[in-house]
């Protein structure tokens, strides 16, 4: 396994690559189809370059431990945003999630409804390109080489278009506290009613989950303590009218509780394989019409839906006609050799892709074929 321990290491490795190069961070989710190459492995690129609390900004480099970057954020009151998704849950994997793979996934939890998407925390960035070049973009140094927006572009393209080697980003001061509510007993479509509701109403919601199987449906609130205690009550009395509404305020059980939601934990352990469907929240209702017989978990208010099904089910076929996408998170190495994980692209969108592909990394070596 190649292991550099700078940029500049990084750099002359890609110049010099002969072949495809798998790229790796912690290694903790493996999406997408396999990759045939090299490993090349970022943790050795690590540390936190920059951190300014006042100035709600982190630059670090890619390889460093994510579990790393929020404890010294956590030692400020601050985290990161987005509330990042841990795949060695649902995956069953092992080692350590590192913040260049969050950025190259744009691996988004709960809050993003209220917070946005990674990208959406990402001010600047620093890669190599395919031809081993180092391109910054965004951030403190301001620099665009090439005329695109690499901040937005590079987040979610896994490594296919660059190396990452320091991402800075956007953070936020962590709430004081916290409190949850759960509507019992509610179907999908009451469900969804329930939480369009609750993401309508004033009182900034922050996480909004419905489990089918549970039939519980989740809300939280955060921010300042008598500020989260007056929107709780507030929130419980507009929505009574779904049923009856229970308040929990102890933040431990709550983080336990929401940390398993985005982590997709009541799917894990299971046979089977798990796909991420996303639609417009209206779109949830008629997803789980089409999948009688998978286990669900609805966030995002029901616009991201966790589908368990059996091995080799055809998701797509059976919810054509539903706007929206579905990658296969979890499956075998040989259902995703296969290909067909990440949603087939129109074809003008296909050819914007390749023509991408082609300017940054014009020998077709990183992460060849993963998200074909």
């Amino acid at each position: 396994m190649l292991r550099p321990e700078s940029e500049g290491a990084l750099a002359e490795i890609i110049r010099n690559a002969e072949g495809p190069l798998a790229i790796r961070g912690g290694g903790t989710r493996p999406v997408g189809r396999p990759v045939a190459g090299e490993d090349l492995s970022l943790v050795g690129i690590a540390g936190i370059a920059l951190y300014e609390p006042g100035a709600l900004t982190l630059v670090a480099a890619a390889g460093t431990s994510l579990a790393a970057a929020e404890a010294a954020l956590a030692a400020e009151g601050q985290r990161l945003a987005f509330e990042p998704m841990d795949h060695r849950v649902l995956l069953g994997t092992s080692g350590e999630p590192t913040i260049g793979g969050v950025v190259a996934a744009n691996v988004s939890g709960p809050r993003r409804i209220q917070a946005g998407a990674c990208r959406d925390s990402l001010l600047g960035l620093r890669f190599v390109d395919g031809r081993g070049e180092i391109v910054k973009n965004g951030g403190r140094v301001m620099k665009n080489v090439t005329g695109y927006d690499l901040v937005k572009l590079l987040a979610g393209s896994r490594g296919t278009l660059g190396v990452l080697t320091e991402v800075s980003l956007k953070v936020l001061p962590a709430p004081e506290t916290a409190a949850g509510l759960t509507i019992a007993g509610l179907g999908i479509e009451e469900a969804v009613a329930a939480m369009s509701a609750a993401l309508g109403s004033p009182f900034e919601v922050t996480g909004a989950a419905h489990l089918p199987a549970e039939r519980l449906t989740h809300l939280r609130i955060e921010g300042f303590e008598a500020s989260v205690a007056y929107r709780a009550r507030r929130l419980q009395a507009a929505m009574s009218r779904f049923g009856p509404v229970d308040i929990e305020d102890d933040t431990g059980r709550l983080a336990t509780l929401w940390a398993g939601l985005r982590d997709v934990a009541p799917l894990a352990g299971k046979p089977g394989e798990v796909w991420r469907i996303s639609v417009m929240p209206s779109e949830a209702v008629s997803v789980a019409a089409a999948l009688p017989e998978a286990e669900l978990l609805l966030d995002w208010g029901g616009g991201r839906v966790w589908a368990r099904v059996r091995d080799g089910f055809d998701l797509r076929t059976a919810l054509a006609g539903i706007r929206g996408h579905a990658t296969l998170v979890k499956a075998s190495e040989t259902r995703r050799s296969a290909g067909g994980v990440f949603q087939p692209q129109p074809a003008a969108v296909g050819t914007l892709e390749d023509g991408l592909r082609s300017r940054f990394d014009p020998r077709g070596i990183l992460n060849t074929g993963l998200m074909s």
